[in-house]
């Protein structure tokens, strides 16, 4: 599915592998600027091809004397400098600019990581604004290398505290660049510096709204579908899909037909209260089928999670193309389309995901909506939120009237309990045991008010078993793990730090409700180093 045409205001991050690009995404748009990342070494037809108003170089972990060290295209600075666009780099980004630009960038003496104090020098910067020379802030660093000479034309408008560049210029160009990450909380006035850049220096308009993304999408849905044509949708009973559909329905009304997969793995009671939602609340024409089996039996014995995802997007898709025969028998004519609510972290996650072309960083795990999709899928899909963040979906749900207390859910996975249950899902009870640990869990968060100050709350359940006693006898019983984090947009994340008095009433209640537990820990693992999910 084509993406939507944007406003020429567009600020495109080409990303050479840094950990904190969605972050640069995220904090320009929180300043009403639309933001849209691509693969550092996309063509140049393919940045042109967004019309950007700024183009930003990310950071990333390579050294620019490695040999296969990746750049933007050739023609790039030229393409730039001929159509008014301002560049920036960040970290390697500058790096690049000064390299690529017949300056030499080497190796520090002394490499720079974490908090570092910059002043401002030169002239009368642009990047920093008038009147700043000598002001000093404490700033992100992490890098290795750096700038020794600079290209012709270009000054440095900010230094370390070791005399290394810490921001460079060349007005004339367009071309600025900051060796340290303003994105980042540890750089107190970064946000400020990247406000002035875009809005002063590269004159950006702050006018993108989530009204004119869901005026967009909805035009590129009616391009897109054909008016005889119909469209199935995924729904999970999650945010995200719930969202997905609320919009394509907008767009092509009753020919979208909706359909809610019972696949096993679901929480405690989740079909009938998810169905219930649906028909209550949400008035979308729904149909419930129940796989549990199909689902199980190809699950048995599997244990690699990776292995797991695959399966459950194959049957997934399985299922979806006998739906679209019933429909083709009901209609006349088969749908051709698939909706789903595949977020941007999604994408980001599962990179290098389909038509991306990015390959500077890590494949984290394969969603089973996008990396976890069979080639051979014969419907073709819509994915109307794969642009946007978690907190982005919630607002855009608010302006479709998706009620507000199904906007605060929790997320739910995919591939739901599969990636909770540590290994081979079939193997005993696991999955009921898990059910009603994880409700007991969320039952208590509720009850506790605390449900809406936590991102995602689950209970894991460890392939593991643990001696204990239960009524003067010895046990020999499972494991369960209790995780809870807050977060913006699930692309990182910190552990929820409950009182304690919370958790020995839940460990209390789990322990003596649940037969076959005798042990429960707490997950106290930010992301990262881990995922929000274990698997």
């Amino acid at each position: 599915m084509e993406t939507p045409t944007m406003k020429p205001d567009t600020v495109l991050i080409l990303d050479f592998g840094s950990q904190y690009t969605h972050l640069i995404t995220r904090r320009i748009r929180s300043l009403n600027v639309f933001s849209l990342v691509l693969s550092g070494t996309s063509s140049l037809k393919q940045i042109s091809s967004h019309n950007p108003r700024v183009v930003i170089l990310s950071g990333g972990p390579h050294s620019v004397h490695a040999h296969d060290a990746p750049s933007f295209p050739e023609g790039f600075v030229e393409w730039a400098e001929g159509n008014g666009v301002h560049v920036l780099g960040i970290c390697y980004g500058l790096q690049l600019i000064v390299q690529r630009l017949g300056g030499v960038v080497v190796e520090g003496e002394s490499k720079e990581y974490g908090k570092m104090e910059i002043e401002v020098k030169g002239g009368e910067s642009e990047i920093f604004g008038k009147g700043r020379v000598g002001e000093k802030q404490v700033v992100w660093m992490s890098h290795g290398d750096e700038a020794l000479k600079l290209p012709d034309g270009f000054e440095v408008v900010a230094q370390s505290a070791q005399g290394a560049v810490a921001a460079l210029e060349n007005r004339g160009r367009r071309i600025y660049g900051l060796q340290y990450h303003p994105e980042v909380t540890h750089s107190p006035k970064g946000m400020e510096t990247l406000k002035h850049f875009l809005f002063d220096v590269c004159g950006v308009s702050a006018d993108w709204k989530m009204e004119d993304l869901m005026e967009e999408e909805i035009k590129v849905i009616n391009n897109t579908v054909a008016a005889d044509e119909h469209v199935i949708c995924a729904l999970s009973g999650g945010v995200d899909s719930t969202v997905a559909a609320t919009l394509v329905h907008k767009a092509i009304g009753d020919r979208l037909h909706c359909i809610f997969v019972d696949n096993g793995l679901l929480r405690y009671k989740e079909q009938e209260r998810v169905m219930d939602t649906f028909e209550r609340d949400l008035h979308l024409p729904v149909t419930c089928v129940d796989a549990s089996e199909q689902f199980l039996s190809q699950l048995k014995g599997v244990v690699d999670p990776e292995t797991k995802r695959k399966i459950i997007g194959k049957e997934f898709i399985n299922i979806f193309d006998q739906f679209a025969h019933e429909l083709e028998k009901k209609h006349g004519k088969k749908p051709a389309f698939l909706v789903q609510g595949t977020l941007y972290p999604d994408v980001i996650e599962s990179c290098p995901p389909p038509g991306t072309d990015r390959t500077h960083s890590h494949t984290i795990k394969s969603h089973h909506n996008v990396g976890g999709l069979p080639k051979d899928m014969k419907l073709k899909l819509i994915e109307p939120l794969k642009l946007l963040f978690k907190d982005e979906v919630r607002e855009l749900g608010r302006i479709l009237n998706v009620p507000v207390g199904f906007l605060k859910r929790h997320p739910f996975p995919g591939p739901g309990l599969a990636v909770r249950v540590l290994g081979d899902v079939t193997q005993g009870n696991a999955l009921e045991v898990l059910r009603q640990v994880d409700e007991i869990f969320i039952q208590s968060i509720r009850d506790a008010g605390l449900y809406d100050s936590i991102w995602q709350a689950f209970a894991v359940f460890l392939p593991v078993r643990s001696v204990g006693v239960q009524g003067d006898k010895r046990t020999h019983s499972h494991v369960v793990a209790l995780r809870a984090v807050t977060s913006q947009d699930g692309m990182t994340a910190d552990w929820f730090n409950f009182e304690h008095k919370f958790l020995d009433d839940v460990s209390r209640k789990i322990c003596n409700s649940v037969q076959g537990v005798n042990r429960v820990v707490q997950d106290i693992t930010s992301k990262p180093p881990s995922t929000i999910e274990w698997e």
